[in-house]
């Protein structure tokens, strides 16, 4: 039974068909939010961006929400091998005070993460932002109206409508939520973001650390990130409530392929879009989109038969240990993707993917 697969658009088939997967083909990489789903991608990631894209010649865009602005981040350091192992021992280790039996405050879990955040990726932002080739986009969300500012009834309140106006379009969350990107000034994205209001702000070592949190910072479960330095004013929250697997439209990149390293074969373009199925659909913004998910069945022999996720935190409740055995187990597992990975791009021979669904 394999533990990968791989899913291509129309134009990406066609290239993997008659050239296979070349690290040279590669222009960009995005990195969905999905918190602990993304510990399944940490063996993967540490093959792509620390041996396999490691010596390529051309510039690679690498764009991600929430853990995967930081997993983006780890990458772009020197020992990318090394930070992105670092990162999947921080996150499976990640605990925090809280009184028995209770969730820890969003205080608290932002103060640990803001912490761990600067500890790994702060106080290295010259050496994130001058990698030769990779060049990191952070995307975050920003609230407006009543979302500009937290508050205890004015961001619940601020999300209901968020929830609503979503409901009704993907657009109309614009009403209350706008993408804020915080990117390389050295290079632009290689495709425009019209899908959705937007606006653009420099990535530097001075806002960093805040741009990541911010990116991170999910609803009612850390606090907000307010006025990010060098983006506009406001609250931010996790990128993912714009852009939870950045369905963007990478068809419109002049050449080359996106890479898509992905717990899921579908793109889900926001956080909100989750229960609207019709959303989930391919569209021809992905044409050009390779995506790497793991196998279903392969998936059923982790522990809880699923993908490590937020939700074990409740459910192993205070049993850290139990909790931290199993998403290593899952880590573990996880080697299965990469060594797969490493096999197809080795062989040098034509690659079927299946198609985007």
């Amino acid at each position: 039974m394999p533990a990968l697969q791989l899913f291509a658009g129309p134009r990406a088939r066609a290239r993997l068909l008659t050239h296979g997967l070349q690290p040279q083909d590669i222009r960009a990489v995005p990195a969905a939010a999905g918190g602990a789903k993304g510990i399944t991608l940490n063996p993967l990631d540490r093959f792509i961006f620390g041996h396999w894209l490691r010596g390529v010649p051309q510039s690679v865009h690498l764009l991600g929400a929430s853990i995967g602005a930081w997993r983006m981040a780890a990458a772009c350091l020197p020992d990318a091998d090394s930070a992105l192992a670092q990162l999947a021992e921080d996150y499976i280790t990640q605990r925090y005070d809280h009184a028995p039996g209770r969730m820890p405050t969003a205080a608290t879990v932002s103060r640990a993460f803001g912490q761990k955040i600067e500890e790994r990726l702060g106080v290295r932002a010259a050496e994130v932002l001058s990698h030769p080739r990779f060049r990191l986009h952070v995307f975050t969300s920003r609230g407006r109206h009543l979302l500009a500012r937290q508050g205890r009834v004015r961001t619940p309140a601020g999300y209901l409508g968020a929830f609503l106006a979503n409901a009704t379009h993907r657009r109309a969350l614009g009403a209350f939520i706008d993408r804020v990107v915080f990117a390389d000034p050295r290079e632009a994205l290689p495709f425009p973001l019209t899908d959705f209001r937007t606006h653009a702000a420099h990535l530097t070592s001075q806002n960093l650390a805040s741009a990541i949190l911010a990116s991170c910072s999910i609803p009612f479960w850390l606090d907000a990130v307010h006025d990010v330095p060098g983006g506009p004013r406001g609250a931010y929250w996790d990128g993912g409530i714009t852009d939870y697997h950045l369905h963007l439209n990478y068809a419109q990149m002049a050449e080359g392929l996106v890479l898509y390293p992905h717990f899921q074969p579908n793109i889900v373009p926001g956080w909100l879009d989750k229960a609207f199925k019709r959303r989930h659909r391919t569209s021809p913004m992905l044409d050009n989109l390779v995506v790497l998910a793991p196998h279903p069945d392969w998936v059923a022999k982790l522990p809880n038969a699923k993908l490590p996720d937020r939700n074990d935190f409740k459910t192993y409740g205070d049993d850290d240990a139990r909790r931290m055995q199993d998403w290593r187990r899952a880590l573990s597992e996880s080697q299965r993707l990469a060594d797969e990975f490493a096999e197809i791009v080795a062989a040098g021979a034509p690659v079927h993917a299946l198609p985007l669904p």
